[in-house]
């Protein structure tokens, strides 16, 4: 078995669908940047919330540990992520995504369309 550093892209695998059923979603250990849409997907947040003060909201959901920062510049939010790196929306015990039908757009471009090593993932079995 050959070793994957989810911060070395050239530990990574050839991405294919398949491969997402046996890993342990070392992707889902990587820092996501979502835009305000994902997180009204997401259901966290409302389109009213954000039009009244895109920085009240911001503040609520990092108070809330589901975002860890908001950048004005390039309206850009920071998912939050547990100590041990985990996205704070992946169930820890069956490394599957709580939420992967209202997923960020982000985690469903990557790695075919977006990422690193777009085509590539840092796949490893569970």
């Amino acid at each position: 078995m050959s070793y994957v550093d989810k911060d070395r892209p050239s530990t990574w695998k050839k991405y294919s669908k398949e491969l997402c059923v046996k890993c342990k979603a070392n992707c889902c250990c990587m820092p996501v940047e979502v835009k305000l849409s994902d997180l009204v997907r997401l259901g966290v947040a409302t389109q009213d919330e954000f039009d009244h003060s895109i920085k009240k909201t911001a503040k609520r959901l990092k108070k809330e540990g589901i975002i860890v920062s908001y950048r004005e510049g390039t309206e850009f939010f920071m998912l939050s992520q547990r100590a041990n790196s985990d996205c704070v929306f992946l169930n820890e015990k069956t490394r599957f995504c709580s939420v992967y039908e209202k997923r960020p757009d982000t985690c469903r471009q990557f790695p075919d369309q977006i990422g690193t090593r777009v085509g590539w993932c840092p796949y490893e079995a569970k």
